[in-house]
């Protein structure tokens, strides 16, 4: 178990490129990135894939620029996913809410446009999010937050590893109409056997000759998990 009676806390998140086999998460750059990541999100289906987000629905590009705009000056530190083969945008996510002093960030703001959709470039984007977090940072905890009622994003973090903690009911308004919050968390005592099963489900073995997975990332786990008792 840590020793945490030297802890003086960590670095906040600053802006920071990391590259995997599949994905590049780099900085988000307004006068790069605007209408690549516009476009890459869907463009003016970019709401229907916001649907849970808390901030009104976009009406083109300018209001969206606004908001990143907004987000980035509130802390927010954007991070954008290129896709290696094609060299396009294709979603994004956010550090977010840090508490330095603490060891604590979420990562939050998540948007995976239709291009990772069924592809492991979303599995090796958060592996690369969250082992900055752990390894470059030395946070101690690193949460998700979701509308409850945003049933994809929570099987998402359980996939990745991450374990609910429940639910705050009531906890914002989001589009004129409350939100209940399911909170999740990994934390820094988890992670080597989280990024031991994203390692190995990443692994070029774990695909076949048409890029399936051989392998889901929870059965890794628990094997991992197994053979550790």
């Amino acid at each position: 178990m840590r020793d945490l009676s030297t802890f003086k806390g960590c670095p906040a998140p600053q802006p920071v490129r990391l590259e995997g086999r599949f994905v590049v998460v780099e900085p988000y750059d307004r006068a790069v990135h605007l209408e690549a990541l516009w476009e890459g999100l869907g463009g003016h289906e970019v709401n229907p894939l916001l649907t849970y987000f808390t901030q009104p629905d976009f009406k083109g590009i300018e209001d969206f620029d606004t908001w990143l705009t907004a987000v980035q000056k509130g802390g927010w530190v954007t991070e954008v996913f290129r896709d290696k083969a094609t060299g396009k945008v294709v979603g994004m996510a956010n550090y977010m809410r840090p508490d330095p002093a603490n060891g604590v960030v979420e990562v939050g703001g998540v948007a995976h446009g239709p291009a990772m959709s069924r592809s492991p470039l979303a599995t090796e984007a958060h592996y690369l999010l969250a082992r900055h977090v752990f390894e470059d940072l030395g946070y101690r905890r690193y949460e998700w937050k979701c509308h409850n009622e945003n049933e994809p994003s929570k099987v998402t973090a359980k996939r990745y590893g991450f374990s609910f903690e429940g639910v705050f009911r009531q906890h914002m308004l989001s589009k004129g109409k409350n939100r209940d919050t399911a909170w999740f968390s990994m934390i820094d005592g988890e992670w080597p056997l989280i990024r031991a099963a994203f390692e190995a489900w990443l692994d070029p073995h774990n695909f076949d000759d048409a890029g399936r997975q051989e392998r889901r990332l929870e059965e890794l786990r628990a094997e991992i998990a197994a053979s550790a008792t």
